[in-house]
């Protein structure tokens, strides 16, 4: 892997393609990060972050019990283990983080399309339908368009009904 590249996918079935923090190492907005780490009480090096399967993770995801276990395990996802999903997977689900709702869902897609497919879904679902332009997970109005996203929050809802 090349020094700047960023992997998306994650052990858990997030896609890290619409995470915040990895969208400000992207565009290289130090000063984002900086204000981040201040709310957050933690340090801008915390926040570095090229995405969960790659040596560069932010600090809250350095260490996340999934991703510890599935790189012992030697696996690309949790759906592929034979105790999935887990009290990890579904605690983890059903936290307070909108964000997270979706991940059983996500790693059911992945085993039916596989990971590439998904990826592609996942890059489109995180784009503006106006103008395409990336969104994160809790953004409200596209930042080039001004038209409403549906974020995860909106999708917690709908997975929700």
């Amino acid at each position: 892997m090349g020094e700047k590249e960023y992997v998306y996918d994650t052990y858990c079935g997030l896609y890290c393609g619409a995470c915040p923090v990895l969208m400000a190492n992207e565009r290289e907005d130090e000063e984002w990060i900086a204000v981040t780490a201040e709310q957050w009480k933690c340090k801008p090096e915390d926040l570095h972050c090229r995405g969960c399967k790659t040596e560069v993770t932010a600090a809250f995801c350095t260490n996340c019990g999934m991703r510890v276990c599935a790189r012992e395990k030697g696996l690309e996802f949790c759906s592929e283990c034979t105790d999935y999903p887990c009290e990890m997977v579904t605690t983890f689900r059903n936290d307070n983080a909108s964000h997270h709702s979706v991940i059983i869902n996500n790693l059911e897609r992945i085993k039916e399309i596989g990971g590439e497919k998904w990826l592609e879904e996942q890059k489109e679902r995180w784009s503006c339908l106006q103008c395409g332009t990336r969104f994160g997970w809790y953004t409200e109005k596209c930042s080039k368009c001004d038209t409403e996203v549906y974020n995860a929050v909106a999708e917690e809802k709908d997975l929700s009904v």
